[in-house]
């Protein structure tokens, strides 16, 4: 995956996305096609995603109008019609349904105390559909700075605030899952980092979201506050907060960690996710580095990049059964920064990173 990045100074949510489509319509463009292409392949027909997609833009705008917004300006700069945006934005709701694999192993560690918190995530998805990916900055009307990582044409996955707070995403799966078209999960993480301040805030505005797909937004404060980090489980059932660990970590896969909602859990290779999750508890340890690549290269542990936290793409799969690590990144709430690389942690302990 090819990282770019775009810091822009525009406030006006239709300008913004008008902005971004025209200065990425190549990128945007190819990753629509992609996605549309994708979505017959493990049964969602276009005139399904469509259905989908435009639900979940309708659910937007009654719960955030700037996004639907800037959604709408995007598709105006790539010069594409409306609902291939949204469904894209919506691509988790278009595939809540019909997928049910894991992706991505979060890593936070809060402890009461100066410090800020220390972060590193992997990003696990189809290698086919992301061959690019999108590092932006942005100013809020409100006066806060905002950078976040993004597949292009969306509007946010992960990302960090000028208030000192930070959010990875994990996605899950829920036997309430459903295919009505909800408030889009990757908007939620959007307006998280533009508007919320601390982890109670945050969970705020994810209750107030109609969800139609599971996902966990683990948020963290560079506040030493209580609670300093959460992982925010939302499903259309319910939403669930889960609090970090007595010494500060706090980790997440792919499987729910609330009690309640672990009872519908939907994910289709349990063994998976819960073989990551044991890893991380067997690691982090040695983790408390201050230095990144030093945590990156505890992370993966001794078994490097063949930790099961490391995915590699088997190429004689089809490529709706191929999984690769395609980010790994850190996230600095005390300098509002991402620390990246576009591959497995162990690559970023040897090649280093890029600071966003």
């Amino acid at each position: 995956m090819k990282i770019h990045t775009f810091v822009t100074d525009l406030t006006d949510p239709l300008a913004r996305g008008t902005q971004i489509g025209a200065r990425f319509a190549e990128q945007i463009r190819q990753t629509t096609e992609l996605y549309l292409g994708f979505f017959p392949r493990v049964g969602v027909t276009l005139s399904e995603a469509r259905r989908i997609g435009e639900n979940s833009l309708a659910a937007l705008e009654a719960w955030s109008p700037n996004l639907a917004t800037e959604i709408m300006g995007m598709a105006q700069g790539a010069e594409l019609p409306l609902w291939q945006l949204a469904a894209l934005n919506a691509r988790t709701e278009v595939l809540a349904a019909r997928t049910c694999h894991s992706e991505c192993s979060t890593t936070v560690h809060a402890p009461r105390g100066p410090r800020a918190p220390q972060t590193l995530q992997t990003w696990d998805w189809h290698d086919s559909l992301c061959p690019h990916g999108l590092m932006l900055a942005l100013p809020t009307k409100a006066g806060k700075q905002v950078k976040l990582f993004c597949e292009f044409g969306m509007l946010a996955k992960l990302g960090v605030n000028s208030a000192g707070l930070g959010l990875h995403f994990n996605i899950l799966h829920h036997t309430s899952d459903n295919a009505s078209g909800g408030v889009p999960v990757h908007a939620i993480a959007r307006r998280l980092l533009e508007e919320a301040g601390n982890v109670d805030e945050a969970l705020e505005l994810a209750r107030s979201a109609r969800v139609s797909a599971s996902t966990v937004l683990t948020v963290f404060s560079r506040e030493d506050r209580s609670p300093r980090a959460a992982s925010i489980e939302l499903s259309p059932e319910r939403t669930a907060q889960v609090l970090p660990r007595e010494d500060g970590w706090l980790l997440h896969t792919n499987h729910f960690l609330d009690p309640r909602l672990s009872l519908g859990e939907q994910v289709a290779d349990r063994a998976d996710t819960q073989g990551r999750l044991a890893h991380l508890e067997q690691v982090i340890g040695q983790m408390t580095d201050r230095d990144l690549r030093a945590r990156a290269e505890a992370m993966c542990g001794a078994a490097g990049d063949r930790a099961p936290i490391c995915f590699h793409p088997d190429m004689t799969q089809p490529d709706t059964e191929r999984w690769e690590t395609l980010l790994s990144v850190a996230i600095d709430t005390q300098h509002c920064a991402l620390d990246y690389v576009a591959g497995t942690p162990l690559l970023l302990a040897k090649a280093g990173f890029q600071r966003f």
